[in-house]
């Protein structure tokens, strides 16, 4: 990539402001767990996902940049934009994974993040490594000043080191007055310089080497203050 494509990777629209940006990601994450309190065990996931339509609407959402996606059990394996198995029903010792991008008014929500039923403590690590291997990226990014593509080879290495596989179909993107597409949709794992807070999702989507689940935990790259009041 030249100079000035590399510039012009991070550059925003009109109505693109940092304080904005940053409601809209609070607006987004308290959808998340809006969305995780309804869902219980022995609800199909096809319901789950009427439900968080209806929540995002409600809170004012004009349309999802992508679609909605509330994964149960083994559809937590699915990588983004691949439909979930049908008829998949939460149980009671269970993993499921939350993923949204509304659109609130011009501005692009993105964030995921993984919950769990019951007390299978192998599904609750699981959870518990994505954020974990979150924000051991976000430290990197933060401290070492790593380009995207440093950032997610330093990612599945630790993702394996912890005993998982991480799925770089899903390695980050832009984020933007809406729509960020039109100024780059590829993933941050391909960009060669370290990117600006506010501008870029990290995500990490995990899977067990063996067994039918996963997890994913997705926010934007932001310094320690803006996670230090975050949900534990």
């Amino acid at each position: 990539m030249s100079t000035v494509a590399l510039t012009d990777l991070e550059r925003v629209g009109a109505s693109f402001t940092a304080d904005t940006m940053l409601v809209v990601r609070d607006k987004t994450r308290a959808a998340i767990h809006e969305i995780a309190a309804q869902c219980h065990p022995g609800m199909v996931e096809e319901d789950a996902v009427e439900i968080a339509k209806g929540i995002l609407k409600a809170a004012g959402m004009r349309r999802g940049w992508h679609d909605v996606y509330v994964r149960f059990g083994s559809n937590t394996t699915k990588t983004f934009g691949a439909p979930s198995d049908p008829g998949i029903v939460l149980g009671t010792d269970d993993i499921f994974l939350i993923d949204i991008g509304p659109v609130w008014e011009k501005w692009e929500g993105d964030g995921g993040d993984t919950f769990v039923t019951g007390t299978d403590p192998e599904m609750a690590r699981c959870a518990r490594d994505a954020k974990a291997l979150f924000h051991e990226v976000r430290a990197k990014w933060r401290d070492e000043k790593l380009t995207g593509e440093a950032l997610y080879l330093f990612a599945d290495r630790r993702a394996t080191e912890l005993g998982w596989k991480l799925n770089l179909d899903l390695s980050g993107h832009r984020i933007s007055d809406f729509p960020h597409a039109a100024i780059y949709e590829g993933p941050l794992a391909e960009v060669p310089f370290n990117p600006s807070p506010l501008l870029w999702v990290l995500e990490i989507h995990i899977r067990h080497p063996d067994k039918a689940y996963g997890a994913f935990f997705e926010d934007m790259l932001l310094d320690d203050v803006f996670f230090e009041t975050a949900e534990a």
